[in-house]
């Protein structure tokens, strides 16, 4: 079963254009990394899939249209953004109380036994936490909630690398299993790498890369190619070259692994190479004119203003 389903996703700002017509599927049981610069269409798409905002198109969220079915959704749906919502008052143990009292599917013992390992005191108030042990307390009391799918929006942006570390060690360890499914964006797509079973790039509100990583291994290769082959390495369409230090490096996607072998060292790209490969050399030219399709008869009203994300 697949836990996300869009077929020609759509929103508009006014004449801004923040998805165009996204087709995605994502399994249960994946943890995939959602990947664009800003304005790309990342926190639009997240807040489509939670039923934060209407949209144009299909989509469903664990069988259900997130817009319409929105209560029963969040039953199963927990989110963490970069901003912390909760109020400075608020006392520790007050948090775990509220979550306690409103969500039926909360593990108050699995919540105090994670911030038992922390050095967040029941008796602090939210105003007297670290940026990151405030990203400790949401991730403690989410994981508490026995839900199949987990959003995260830049859950880390501003912490340091020892918070970054823990937060996803705990994820993998505390939360995820074959049955639930983590969906995240986030700008150090280094400290994700080695998490993600999945990735998409997005760019000017299209998926315009979708693989599993399993998948990066076979598929892509980056080549530092001897001198001699550069022509070689170009009659093969690499989809990006660069220079460092006067050597020619190459990434291809698709090509044989052995005939690249021929050409120079041959390596798997980082996930930030292959981003750069990949967006790179659209980021600046012009956007094209997408198509007006006109709304599906079981969309959502689309009449909000804003500015994408």
């Amino acid at each position: 079963m697949n836990c996300i389903e869009a077929r020609g996703l759509r929103k508009s700002y006014g004449a801004t254009v923040a998805l165009d017509g996204v087709d995605l599927s994502i399994p249960e049981g994946r943890i995939v990394g959602l990947i664009g610069l800003n304005g790309a269409g990342k926190t639009t798409a997240l807040d489509a899939i939670l039923g934060l905002t209407p949209y144009q198109g299909g989509l469903r969220v664990l069988g259900l249209d997130p817009w319409t079915q929105r209560d029963l959704l969040t039953r199963d749906v927990c989110f963490i953004a970069d901003v912390a919502v909760l109020p400075r008052w608020l006392r520790v143990s007050q948090a775990v109380d509220y979550v306690a009292g409103v969500h039926p599917r909360f593990d108050r013992g699995k919540a105090e036994r994670f911030l038992a390992r922390t050095v967040i005191k029941p008796r602090s108030s939210v105003g007297e936490l670290s940026k990151g042990m405030v990203a400790q307390l949401h991730l403690a009391l989410v994981m508490a909630i026995d839900a199949r799918l987990l959003v995260l929006d830049e859950p880390t942006l501003g912490l340091d690398i020892l918070y970054r570390k823990q937060f996803y060690e705990s994820l993998l360890t505390d939360y995820f299993d074959a049955t639930r499914t983590i969906l995240v964006t986030t700008h150090q797509v280094e400290e994700v790498q080695n998490i993600l079973t999945d990735v998409m790039f997005i760019h000017r509100g299209r998926i315009v890369f979708n693989r599993a990583m399993d998948d990066l291994e076979s598929s892509c290769f980056e080549v530092e190619v001897a001198p001699q082959h550069l022509a070689a390495a170009r009659a093969l369409h690499p989809i990006h070259e660069r220079e460092i230090l006067g050597r020619r490096i190459f990434l291809f996607d698709g090509a044989d692994r052995r005939t690249l072998a021929a050409l120079g060292d041959v390596h798997t790209p980082s996930l930030a190479d292959l981003f750069v490969a990949t967006i790179g050399n659209q980021a600046y030219a012009a956007p094209s004119q997408p198509s007006q399709p006109a709304a599906q008869p079981n969309s959502a009203p689309n009449s909000d203003q804003g500015v994408a994300q």
